[in-house]
């Protein structure tokens, strides 16, 4: 049995989610933040530090080398 019956077992406040809000990656610069979570570490000052001079150095694609 088929549970995709056409306007049977959706509820009126049903939707798509917008495209926009399905891809990960930021709108915005990459932040030190962003990076050490990324990398799944604590956020901690040595950890910032790691985090900047990494996105000093690499910039934002930083962060895609962590992401698998």
């Amino acid at each position: 049995m088929s549970t995709s019956a056409p306007g049977g077992s959706r509820s009126s406040d049903d939707h798509c989610t917008p495209d926009s809000l399905l891809h990960s990656a930021p709108q915005r610069d990459v932040t030190p933040e962003d990076l050490v979570m990324a990398a799944g570490r604590d956020i901690t000052p040595k950890t910032l530090d790691w985090a900047r001079r990494k996105l000093e150095t690499e910039g934002p694609a930083a962060i895609e080398k962590l992401l698998p």
